[in-house]
């Protein structure tokens, strides 16, 4: 298991690394932080003085060799358009970014998986087929479209749910969260339902099709043959075999939710990285791009470990497959 994980992070250096060396290059190729950080009116006394002091007089490997050793000290480098440090801006939005997430893969799970279950166990039902219908607009509609009709009908119409912002936020140490007042739970919703809903249609058609094929295996036909009981077949059986793709999707998809959390982050206003990204984007703020990127490549790497390590809990092949090779 040990072997497992640390052949997982060896296989995660490379592809940190030339994250690392992309981020870096947009420092020496997009923009110019000399001018963005003086601005118009500068002598060239000055512009050598901070040339000197970013290090950009230095060799392309020296300066990110450089880099690297700051990120690994969590040092990102000073926000071009802010003039404060790129690690405390990353930590001050990171809270809200990651409840957003993690409040719309939840939401994509708990109604997904069932969905999917009731949908493949019942599929000529009139409420599947009302399902699967209405499934088609989380996958058709754009994210940013279905913020706008649920923002028109929930904020502007019937007016129950506020149409940007966070609410009222409390903290506890250096993290903020709204879920524990009435006003952030409410400016949590309409974002959650957003961000999760093409999940959740996702979600659902997978666990579907994957029901589907796996009722008709032999191993559940015999299951069926010895008596067991329709609840024990369904959800003891079946289920557990469709775990495995669920497992790689949930996993991939919640990386994806964080990474393109921008579009419902600019939709409403939420004050997450997301919307520092799209604000740096506009202002050319290289250093908030940079770490950005870093960040969610390691979240990408992290979340790939944790479903691996899901891989081998859910499926026995696995372990089997891994004790074997270390006998060997």
């Amino acid at each position: 298991m040990l072997a497992f994980i640390v052949s997982r992070l060896l296989q995660a250096i490379p592809v940190m690394l030339t994250v690392s060396l992309i981020s870096f290059a947009m420092f020496a190729y997009v923009g110019d932080p000399v001018t963005i950080m003086l601005g118009q009116d500068y002598t060239e006394a000055q512009r050598e003085a901070l040339v000197r002091e970013l290090g950009l007089d230095q060799p392309f490997f020296v300066q990110f060799v450089e880099f690297l050793q700051n990120v690994l000290r969590g040092d990102f480098g000073i926000s071009y358009r802010l003039g404060r440090p790129v690690a405390d801006l990353i930590l001050e939005r990171l809270p809200a970014t990651l409840e957003l997430a993690l409040t719309a893969a939840l939401l994509a799970l708990l109604v997904g998986v069932p969905l999917g279950v009731y949908t493949g166990l019942y599929r000529d039902s009139w409420l599947s087929r009302v399902f699967l219908t209405v499934s088609l607009i989380g996958v058709s509609l754009p994210t940013f479209l279905i913020g706008i009709l649920l923002i028109l009908v929930f904020a502007v119409i019937l007016g129950w749910l506020p149409s940007f912002g966070r609410g009222e936020t409390v903290t506890i140490g250096w993290w903020s969260t709204g879920l524990l007042t009435a006003s952030g739970l409410k400016a949590l919703i309409l974002p959650a339902v957003t961000l999760g809903l093409y999940q959740m249609t996702l979600i659902m058609r997978l666990v579907r099709s994957e029901m589907l094929e796996v009722l008709r295996t032999d191993y559940i036909k015999f299951a069926r043959a010895r008596g067991l009981p329709d609840r024990i077949v369904h959800f003891g059986h079946a289920l557990k075999n469709t775990l495995v793709p669920v497992i790689t999707i949930t996993g991939l998809q919640l990386g994806a939710i964080i990474a393109f959390a921008i579009v419902t982050e600019t939709v409403f206003q939420w004050p997450g990285m997301g919307l520092l990204f799209i604000q740096a984007v506009a202002n050319a703020d290289i250093p908030i791009m940079a770490a950005y990127l870093m960040l969610i490549a390691l979240l990408f790497v992290v979340i790939n470990l944790i479903v691996d390590l899901l891989y081998y809990a859910v499926d026995p092949r696995l372990r089997s497959g891994l004790v074997a090779s270390s006998g060997r």
